[in-house]
């Protein structure tokens, strides 16, 4: 018998989940081999939220610009080199996989470029080698859905695949969608120029997001110019036309953000066991044959990054030995990179007992900070549970909110308490002092409320 290679552990895919699995498996001492068929870093890097986090980063300087405007400070007019904006956009990716591909290596990985296939007694192909692990773990991610509409097949139209591979400005551009993607494109490029429509058949935008955020999200892409068409049928596609139940809506470019699917060619291969679309795991990631893994998109969930990432991690350490605890779902945030973002963790408003929590919303438009800032429209919102004081969920709305958000996640993950974040000097002026005063109003002792 022909001798070949032997891994601990092997990772097939290197997105966000697969690469940090991968080096954390390295780092703690097993001998590992990552494969990818494309680029390090995944739909994250390549496709997804750096790239169109890097686009939207270009549209608010555009807008702050445009808003110095009615503070007194005056520029004559704002000229896009889309060209330029698109090679930083490149550059920063370029150097973003370079910097993954140097951890892969301080780390002592193998790496295998290619289409890897799988057996159920643990050898993996790709292309020409073959080798053998202990251990495996899939995180093939996933892929563009576009709705089968009648027409599909002969119009032409981009995908979250190839949108962001534009190196003009289109003027006009339809997105098909109301979620998380379609409204971060939409500000990506409403502000630069581009005439946006959205095309949405549910009667909201960002329908899994805190309801109180949608309308002021909705305000500012009509500030924008953006055409918000909602609550209709699709009827099909025609060229540079798509009809609908509620008129026909001509385009220049067309874009689907319909969500993804997941990449599960080799869990079919392997015939595990599915839940639904999603391959099926059990608390620690493993799937129906023993010792083999998946993470990310490939499982449903929360299809983020930081998730695939978290994930990776979690599967490593059972690997391991470690027992490590569960990850709790109510710690993980949800983001939305809008204008003004959306920052959430836990539970909604809509999704607790208002009889069991005592739930508190403070506007930023009282916030000196936001006010200094131009950004007063948004709010802090806090939710904790009467009888226990716990912390059960929190939804920032406004500039920077992403980031604030965190002094009350780590609270939360420390095993802080409401009152815990009373006991935080803020500094001042900040936008993040708001979360003290929301935490005191839990026990109606807010001084700016």
């Amino acid at each position: 018998m022909i001798s070949i290679k032997r891994f601990d552990l092997a990772v097939i895919g290197a997105g966000a989940g697969g690469y940090v699995a991968a080096i954390h498996a390295a780092k703690s001492g097993l001998k590992v081999a990552l494969v990818e068929k494309g680029k390090v870093g995944g739909a994250c890097f390549n496709l997804g939220c750096i790239p169109s986090k890097i686009m939207i980063e270009h549209s608010k300087l555009v807008q702050k610009i445009n808003q110095g405007k009615e503070w007194g400070i005056n520029v004559p007019s704002i000229e896009l080199d889309f060209e330029k904006l698109s090679q930083r956009k490149d550059g920063i990716i370029e150097k973003l996989l370079e910097n993954i591909h140097r951890y892969i290596s301080n780390a002592s990985i193998t790496y295998f470029t290619g289409i890897a296939s799988v057996t159920e007694d643990h050898i993996v192909n790709v292309d020409n080698e073959q080798f053998y692990a202990n251990n495996i773990i899939l995180a093939t991610g996933s892929k563009p859905f576009v709705p089968p509409f009648k027409g599909i097949e002969t119009a032409k139209y981009h995908t979250t695949d190839t949108i962001f591979n534009i190196t003009e400005l289109p003027k006009q551009l339809t997105i098909i969608g109301g979620g998380v993607i379609a409204v971060e494109l939409a500000f990506s490029l409403a502000p630069l120029g581009t005439k946006v429509t959205i095309l949405n058949h549910s009667r909201d935008i960002l329908q899994t997001e805190e309801p109180d955020a949608r309308p002021i999200v909705r305000n500012r892409l009509l500030d924008l110019g953006v055409e918000l068409v909602l609550d209709f049928e699709f009827k099909e596609i025609r060229e540079n036309e798509v009809v609908t139940s509620r008129g026909n809506y001509q385009y220049e470019n067309l874009l689907f953000a319909t969500g993804r699917r997941p990449n599960i060619k080799i869990a079919e291969e392997l015939n595990l066991e599915m839940n639904g679309k999603f391959i099926k795991v059990n608390e620690h990631f493993e799937t129906s044959i023993p010792n083999i893994y998946a993470i990310g998109d490939i499982i449903g969930g929360y299809q983020l990054a930081h998730v695939a990432s978290a994930e990776g991690i979690q599967a490593v350490e059972v690997i391991l030995g470690n027992n490590p605890i569960a990850i709790d779902n109510s710690t993980i945030p949800r983001c939305v990179y809008s204008t003004p973002e959306i920052a959430t963790f836990g539970l909604l408003e809509n999704e607790v007992n208002p009889n069991d929590c005592i739930i508190t919303k403070l506007p930023l438009s009282n916030n000196p900070k936001a006010l200094m800032e131009g950004n007063k429209d948004g709010f802090i919102k806090f939710i904790a549970s009467k009888e226990t004081d716990e912390i059960l969920g929190a939804c920032v709305v406004g500039d920077g909110a992403t980031e604030i958000l965190n002094s009350m996640l780590a609270t939360k993950v420390a095993g802080g308490k409401a009152t815990d974040l009373t006991k935080i000097i803020f500094p001042h002026p900040t936008k993040s002092e708001q979360i003290g005063d929301a935490a005191k109003a839990v026990y109606w002792r807010a001084i700016n409320a």
